[in-house]
């Protein structure tokens, strides 16, 4: 039996992950996309009048099982993969891909689709009119009105697409696996705290326990220390190892993922890639990739992008200037360095940051247990909308890292799943994120509630102390958790403008709305205690916190701009021919022509950015990266609102949670947000929380 097939007979109806195996994924595909196959023909072959319901609801509708097996396939082959699941992945996609250009390019129910939108909408709701647009936009942003031979050649393209963009992840996951660095002389750990050292103790012994060992090797694991490129390793050592030679090892490692003479060189992935998206731009009409993109987007054109980006870069610019001056300045008179480089810039970033703010992360960490954190996020929650989180240990879970918690309103109303996956793994690619594993949608009278989950990659409990956060690790939990109540407290009736389905440059604002909490008093007495005596954290550290949160403001501000004019450079060039990118120096070149006059350290002929920027390449941020500080902008001029009547007011926060988290995309995003904020964002909130201005 194929649990796909059938009613989830679950909790909450969530997905039974112990009863999926690995061959129940591709005969699963298959037959969803047979079935929505042919509601799709039903649909053309209807020979009623076209309207909005026979029409874009059932279009909307179609696809069930289809739905039901890609959502936990896809979610699993991010937070739980394998071999398998990668070889399973490279087999479906182009399947997914085929399917999904057959009903973009299909001329009979294009014909429905036009016919309703050309007709009368004055019977229909707001929301119903938001469907149609992105219905009709569907079809001619996607090859409706190509001749037969250009949707030819535009299957052709999405085939490869999808599969190069899976291949890239795959290689830059087994490159993160493959290195690790053990130390076996306790002199290497110079500068690092204790339960760092802990951490990298029961790394080696996680590494180890399962291998056989030969007669030489010893049970013993003491003096055995292992490093690896996951985030909770690979930060703390950046910052607190006094030894620049093995920092400078680390930063290689990290920096050259996907750009090393290997099978996991992403290098002509990366140039196949872009090549492709730039000729399908150019198929469709569109002067680049990035026009292309942005033609759905609050932006809306690549010249709005860079005026935004140019103008942060302007004001920013001198800040960081300055900021990189001092660290330079205060490397030399520390330890004689002459010239700063940056394996070195976190590792005096912190020593700086504790010398002028008497504060840093090792002093913090004991306040932040995870437990304690997770349950002030929640308390958070409460204050702000009313909603309540109960932990179940029925629902069936995928590892048994996961957590899972019912949502209910309060009223005391079912209102969601919530799965936290906290802890990284070899299976888990790295970095944090939101998804759902079911969307919140109408069905006839019936509301179908969501289950929405969060991954993280954490700092792991050792032997003897529990997992404690950094305070960057804590507002990485505050920004997924954001994303969260967008998926958790959506109200909408079409699944596919429910939640976080909103355009990509507000997707960010709930989530970065949430992380200013963490930098509040009130919000940080529910939650920060001492994970030892109970002692609430001290207020002087709270308004260290406050202080120290624009230290290199500047810098962080350029490094953004940065990544997003790398995005932009690959994606807002005009197609010429299908060599455009020729050879491998050309990656290097385009980032470091994107980045020139951003970047104050020395070049490191070694490493690269773009050949593990997963963001662009692998997950739905191509000509997209800038939305992070675009959506900077309209959280800092929200959180005003906040502050004007008190973080925890329910007012701000019901007119919040009403005209952006529950409306998800059933509107313009700026009519939303004008509605919750009486008028349009100011522009310069961003730089006046961040001291730019």
């Amino acid at each position: 039996m194929n649990p796909f097939f059938e009613t989830y007979d679950t909790t909450f109806g969530t997905i039974p992950f112990t009863k999926i195996n690995i061959t129940h994924y591709v005969p699963a595909v298959t037959r969803g996309i047979e079935e929505a196959k042919a509601e799709v023909d039903a649909l053309v072959s209807n020979t009623e009048t076209p309207t909005f319901q026979n029409v874009i609801e059932a279009l909307e509708s179609s696809g069930e099982t289809l739905t039901k097996v890609t959502s936990a396939f896809f979610n699993l082959n991010s937070a739980e993969t394998n071999d398998e699941m990668q070889a399973i992945a490279q087999e479906i996609s182009p399947l997914l891909t085929a399917y999904g250009n057959e009903v973009a390019m299909n001329t009979g129910l294009f014909a429905k689709v036009k016919a309703v939108f050309e007709g009368d909408q004055s019977n229909l709701t707001t929301e119903q009119k938001t469907l149609l647009e992105k219905s009709y936009k569907g079809f001619s942003r996607n090859g409706a009105n190509l001749n037969e031979a250009d949707k030819e050649t535009l299957k052709a393209i999405d085939s490869k697409k999808s599969k190069l963009s899976l291949t890239f992840g795959e290689h830059v996951l087994k490159e993160s696996n493959a290195f690790q660095m053990h130390l076996t002389d306790e002199a290497d750990l110079d500068g690092l705290p204790d339960g760092i050292r802990e951490a990298a103790a029961a790394e080696y012994k996680l590494k180890f326990k399962n291998k056989s060992k030969s007669k030489e090797e010893s049970d013993d694991s003491s003096g055995n220390w292992i490093f690896t490129l996951d985030y909770p390793s690979y930060i703390p050592f950046m910052t607190y190892s006094t030894r620049r030679d093995l920092r400078q090892k680390m930063h290689k490692a990290f920096g050259s993922k996907g750009f090393q003479d290997n099978e996991n060189n992403n290098e002509d992935v990366i140039q196949e890639l872009v090549s492709l998206r730039a000729e399908r731009a150019a198929l469709l009409g569109y002067e680049s990739h990035a026009h292309y993109v942005l033609g759905e987007r609050m932006a809306k054109s690549p010249s709005v992008v860079f005026d935004f980006l140019n103008n942060i870069q302007e004001k920013a610019l001198p800040f960081a200037k300055k900021e990189f001056e001092e660290l330079s300045a205060y490397a030399k008179k520390l330890d004689g360095i002459d010239q700063l480089q940056k394996w070195d810039s976190s590792y005096y970033s912190e020593k700086l940051k504790k010398e002028k703010f008497a504060i840093d992360d090792e002093l913090l960490r004991p306040y932040f247990q995870l437990e304690r954190v997770v349950a002030g996020v929640f308390k958070t929650a409460k204050k702000l909308f009313g909603i309540t989180f109960h932990q179940h240990t029925d629902i069936d879970l995928y590892h048994g890292d996961v957590q899972t918690y019912e949502v209910k309103d309060e009223n005391g109303k079912h209102l969601a799943v919530f799965y936290a996956d906290f802890f990284p793994r070899a299976g888990k690619r790295q970095g944090a994120w939101m998804t759902s594993f079911r969307s919140q949608k109408m069905i006839e009278d019936t509301d179908q509630r969501p289950h929405v989950s969060i991954v993280c990659n954490f700092t792991k409990p050792t032997d003897s102390k529990p997992s404690l956060l950094t305070f960057n690790e804590v507002t990485t939990l505050f920004h997924e958790f954001g994303h969260a109540l967008h998926g958790m407290l959506a109200a909408g009736t079409y699944a596919s403008l429910s939640g976080t389905s909103v355009y990509w440059d507000f997707v960010e604002l709930p989530s970065q709305l949430m992380e200013n909490w963490c930098y509040e008093k009130d919000c940080l007495d529910l939650f920060a205690k001492h994970y030892e005596t109970g002692q609430a954290i001290p207020t002087e550290y709270i308004d260290k916190i406050k202080k120290s949160a624009n230290f290199m403001a500047g810098m962080g501000t350029i490094r953004q701009v940065g990544l997003s004019k790398i995005d932009m450079g690959f994606h807002s060039v005009k197609f010429k021919n299908k060599t455009q990118i020729q050879t491998q120096k050309t990656i290097k070149k385009i980032e470091t022509e994107a980045i020139q006059g951003l970047d104050f350290y020395p070049e490191v002929k070694e490493t690269i950015t773009s050949t593990s920027f997963s963001h662009i390449f692998q997950g739905g941020y191509s000509s997209g990266y800038y939305s992070y500080k675009w959506a900077e902008v309209l959280d800092a001029d929200a959180f005003e609102a906040f502050l004007e009547k008190g973080i925890f007011d329910r007012e701000t926060a019901k007119s919040f949670q009403k005209n952006i988290l529950s409306a998800g995309g059933t509107e313009h995003p700026s009519i939303l947000y004008k509605r919750f904020r009486g008028r349009d964002a100011e522009p310069d909130a961003l730089l006046k929380r961040a001291g730019l201005v």
